[in-house]
């Protein structure tokens, strides 16, 4: 068990700082454009209400609203003005790996979700956490307190990387879990089959949520530099196959291309963003990127 502080060692808070002082700019926008009012066409001053839906209190009614557009709207209030965010960590046995970087693929994402927390919860934006490995293991409820970060941290550094991931369940149970739409940032290796994976995904956006997929792989997954006879283990089922490096590395990769590809398609039909990573570059470069570019789209 790794203790909390571990993750906020002297180099982990400076990338976070750096991040958070070289991307303000370009994390405002992208927290706008999640922020952005579902009144397309409206002017600023509709952009803190929604529409009147059965159910919601009569006497929340902007009666100047309705004055000027003939339609029914209600105030927003500050918790629906707010986006809710849920960073979803796998702590599956395959995560726990690295070949010759500093961290594992699961310390890699605990760094990410320590950065997208401190972000979020700047801007009292609430984040959640789920972590999951062969089934959901453990949750926090969205919460904007500064404290949060450490909490979050905490639980995270209290799990290990072991068994079988059950990817494609938990999907299933997030779509039930989580009621109002939100943010949801998946960290996962998404070592495992394809197709339920994309249908899980699938049910999530139909549901009305913004999801963000970070593919984490190691350096050795990306690239496989081995050579000559080696054993290879799978670190959730413990099975065992000896090849041959050399020989099996084209395979190996083009594999792994056409399942990104694959992915990264089904992704941008469902407008999921989609960013592989790879844990021999420090993880606030590819953040700022990403954040750049989306942020770039509002």
């Amino acid at each position: 068990m790794t203790a909390p502080e571990s993750y906020l060692k002297p180099e982990v808070i400076r990338q976070i700082k750096r991040l958070d002082l070289r991307a303000q700019f370009i994390v405002r926008g992208f927290l706008h454009g999640l922020h952005a009012s579902p009144l397309q066409g409206f002017s600023v001053e509709f952009s803190e209400h929604r529409k009147y839906t059965p159910g919601d209190d009569p006497k929340d009614i902007d009666w100047l609203v309705y004055a000027k557009t003939d339609k029914f709207y209600v105030k927003k209030f500050e918790a629906e003005r707010n986006i809710t965010g849920y960073l979803v960590v796998d702590a599956s046995g395959s995560m726990g790996y690295t070949y010759r970087q500093t961290m594992t693929k699961f310390e890699y994402a605990i760094c990410l979700a320590a950065a997208l927390s401190f972000l979020m919860i700047s801007q009292q934006d609430p984040v959640g956490l789920f972590i999951f490995g062969d089934r959901l293991r453990r949750s926090l409820p969205p919460k904007s307190k500064r404290d949060h970060l450490g909490a979050i941290l905490a639980a995270l550094s209290k799990s290990e990387p072991q068994g079988n991931t059950a990817l494609p369940q938990v999907l299933s149970q997030l779509a039930a879990l989580i009621r109002r739409a939100s943010l949801i940032v998946l960290m996962s290796d998404l070592l495992c089959p394809l197709e339920p994976i994309v249908e899980g995904l699938y049910r999530l956006r139909h549901r009305g949520h913004d999801i963000i997929v970070f593919h984490i792989l190691d350096e050795a997954e990306l690239r496989f530099p081995f050579q000559g006879s080696l054993e290879l283990m799978d670190p959730e089922s413990g099975e065992r196959i000896t090849i041959d490096g050399l020989g099996f590395r084209d395979d190996y990769l083009r594999e792994l291309d056409a399942f990104c590809d694959r992915l990264r398609r089904e992704c941008a039909r469902a407008r999921i963003d989609y960013v592989r990573l790879d844990t021999s570059i420090q993880f606030d470069k590819p953040l700022i990127e990403y954040l750049a570019n989306r942020s770039a789209r509002f």
